[in-house]
C-alpha cells in the first residue's frame, strides 16, 4: 500500500512541470502566445477544481483504489498522446485529459490515507508531498535535455506516461488486496459523506488550499520565462525551475520532524508564508534568483503538506476525508487555476512580469490573514494538537 501511494503520487505533477521548460519551443512551433501558453498549466487546475467532486461518486461506485487505477490510465495515455501533438488544439487536449486523471485521484488519496495510516497521517502525507515534489522535479529538471536529445519537445513530454505506465499494475494489485485488508482501528467501513458545503471551516481550508496553489501553479508554469525576461538564459532559467520544485522533495519530511518537537499548526503555516513572502520579493527585484527560487519552493511544499494534512485530520473517517480533500481541491485549484491565467494575461498586456509578481505577493498576505482566521484567538485543542 506504501508503494502504490508513493507511485501514484508521482503522477500527480509531471504532466504539468514538464511543460514550463521547453514551453518557448513549443510557442515558437506552435504559434501560441502567452494567454494561450497558460492555459496547458491552466486546464489540468481547472479540471482539478471542476472533477474533484466527481472522485466521491466515482469511490462509491467503483471502489477507492480501482477509481486510482482508472485515473492513472487516463493519466498516461494523456501523457503518451502529446508524442503527436502537433497542434495547438491536440496539446490542449492532452491537457484535459491528464487533468481529468489528476483531479479525480488527488482527492482519492487523501482518503486513501485515512483509510489505510490513520495511526500516522502526518508521516504518509510526508511521503505523499515527497513522491508529489519528485515527480515535479523530475518533469521540471530532464524535459529540457530530453529535448535537446532527441530534438523534440513531443518525445520529452511523452516520456513521463512510463511513471503512470509503471504505477497501473501496481494499483492493480493494492485494488486487489484492498478488498482482503483489515484497515487501520478506527477506519472500519463507514457511512457516505457529502460535502461539507456548510461548514465554515472547511471553506477557510478550501480558500487557503486555492491561495497556496494559486502561487505554486503560477512559479511552476512561468518561472522560467520570468527569469529569462530578466536576462537569464534558458539553461540558468531552467535549472532555477528544478531548484524550486527539487527543495520541496524533503519539505513534507522536514515538517514532520519539526511537528514533532513543535506540534502547532499555525506556527508552521505562518512560518512557511513568510518564507514564500521574502522569496517573491527577491524575485520582484530580481535580487539572489538562486535564494529566491529555493526560499519559494521549500514554502510551497510545507504550506501544501499543512494544507493536505488539515483537512484529513478534521475528517472522522475515510469517506468524509475524501469529502472534505473533494470541497477542498475543487474549489481551491479553481482559485489556483487563475494564477498561470493572469499570469500570462498580464505578460501579454504589459510584456513584463513585475506587475503579476506584486499579485503573487497580495495573494500570500491574504494566505496569511485566511491562517489567523482559521484558529480561535484562545488557544485550544484542534486537529487533536495544542495550538
Amino acid at each position: 500500500m506504501i508503494a502504490a501511494l508513493f507511485m501514484a503520487s508521482l503522477n500527480l505533477r509531471p504532466a504539468i512541470s514538464s511543460i514550463s521548460p521547453v514551453l518557448e519551443g513549443i510557442r515558437s512551433d506552435l504559434g501560441m502566445n502567452a494567454f494561450l501558453a497558460s492555459l496547458l498549466t491552466a486546464i489540468p487546475v481547472l479540471c482539478m477544481g471542476c472533477l474533484s467532486p466527481l472522485s466521491v461518486r466515482l469511490s462509491r461506485l467503483m471502489g477507492m483504489e480501482r477509481s486510482i487505477a482508472w485515473s492513472l490510465v487516463l493519466i498516461g495515455g494523456g501523457t503518451l498522446l502529446r508524442l503527436f501533438a502537433s497542434s495547438t488544439a491536440l496539446l490542449l487536449l492532452t491537457a484535459l485529459l491528464t487533468g481529468v486523471g489528476v483531479a479525480i485521484m488527488g482527492p482519492l488519496l487523501s482518503g486513501f490515507i485515512k483509510k489505510h495510516f490513520a495511526r500516522s497521517t502526518p508521516l504518509m502525507i510526508a511521503l505523499y508531498a515527497m513522491a508529489l515534489s519528485l515527480g515535479a522535479t523530475l518533469g521540471a529538471s530532464l524535459s529540457a535535455p530530453l529535448d535537446t536529445a532527441w530534438h523534440s519537445w513531443q518525445s520529452a513530454l511523452a516520456f513521463w506516461a512510463v511513471l503512470a505506465l509503471a504505477a497501473i499494475p501496481v494499483w492493480g494489485r493494492a485494488a486487489r488486496e484492498s478488498s482482503h485488508a483489515s484497515p487501520e482501528e478506527g477506519t472500519e467501513r463507514s457511512p457516505e459523506s457529502k460535502m461539507p458545503w456548510t461548514n465554515k471551516k472547511a471553506w477557510l481550508l478550501t480558500v487557503h488550499f486555492g491561495f497556496m496553489a494559486l502561487v505554486f501553479y503560477s512559479l511552476l508554469g512561468w518561472l522560467p520565462p520570468i527569469m529569462e525576461s530578466e536576462g537569464f538564459s534558458n539553461l540558468e532559467a531552467g535549472m532555477l525551475l528544478t531548484l524550486f520544485s527539487a527543495v520541496q522533495i524533503p519539505s513534507g519530511m522536514v515538517l514532520q520532524m519539526l511537528l514533532g518537537r513543535y506540534p502547532s499548526r499555525l506556527f508552521w503555516l505562518l512560518a512557511s508564508s513568510s518564507l514564500q513572502l521574502i522569496g517573491l520579493v527577491l524575485l520582484l527585484y530580481a535580487a539572489l534568483p538562486w535564494l529566491a527560487a529555493p526560499l519559494c519552493g521549500f514554502s510551497s511544499g510545507m504550506l501544501f503538506a499543512l494544507g493536505t494534512m488539515l483537512p484529513i485530520e478534521a475528517a472522522s473517517n475515510p469517506r468524509e476525508a475524501a469529502s472534505w480533500a473533494a470541497m477542498t481541491q475543487s474549489v481551491g485549484y479553481l482559485i489556483a487555476a487563475l494564477g498561470p491565467l493572469l499570469v500570462g494575461w498580464i505578460n501579454d498586456a504589459t510584456h513584463e512580469f513585475r506587475l503579476a509578481i506584486f499579485g503573487l505577493i497580495g495573494v500570500t498576505l491574504g494566505l496569511m490573514f485566511i491562517q489567523w482566521r482559521i484558529w480561535p484567538r484562545r488557544p485550544k485543542a484542534i486537529f487533536g494538537t495544542s495550538l
